[in-house]
């Protein structure tokens, strides 16, 4: 089981890196690669075409302008897609209507701008649904979150 992160530029490797840091927070595999549905559309393929024969299970797409990357990648898989829109023009709003607004039956999964963590937890809840261990992670990692928060804010604050 392994999940594939795909972005278009090197420069979006700060905003990736939530994605990777929620994927290794689970145990759950993965690669990265920057591609780009514009400048290499012949290795966006080959790439896709190589995951599928793997045990790749999702892939998370980070896109800026435009943000094509996730809406081609779904059309080119049927893997569950998670669509990161990354801040760059238009404070990413631009990214975040592209993504979120793909055509009828080719849909993206979009979290919101330049969120990768929720495109990895995304998948690690798809990913629960068939792997075991990866479900008891994720309700341990639930009890533990409210058990901080009640910790650091059961009391009331002080304003």
């Amino acid at each position: 089981m392994k999940v594939a992160i795909i972005f278009g530029s090197k420069s979006d490797i700060d905003v990736m890196k939530g994605a990777a840091n929620c994927l290794r927070e689970f145990g759950i595999e993965f690669e990265a690669h920057v591609l780009s549905a514009h400048r290499v559309p012949e290795k966006l393929v080959e790439t896709l075409k190589r995951l599928e024969t793997e045990d790749t299970q999702a892939i998370i797409a980070g896109a800026g302008l435009a943000a094509h990357l996730p809406g081609v990648i779904a059309s080119k898989t049927i893997l569950p897609v998670i669509g990161v829109p990354i801040r760059a023009a238009l404070d990413g709003m631009d990214a975040l209507l592209s993504i979120v607004q793909m055509p009828k039956s080719i849909p993206v999964a979009t979290v919101g701008i330049n969120n990768s963590y929720n495109a990895g937890m995304l998948v690690v809840q798809i990913l629960a649904l068939k792997y075991p261990e990866i479900r008891k992670k994720l309700i341990d990692f639930r009890k533990n979150m409210k058990k901080s928060f009640i910790a650091e804010n059961g009391n009331g604050i002080e304003l």
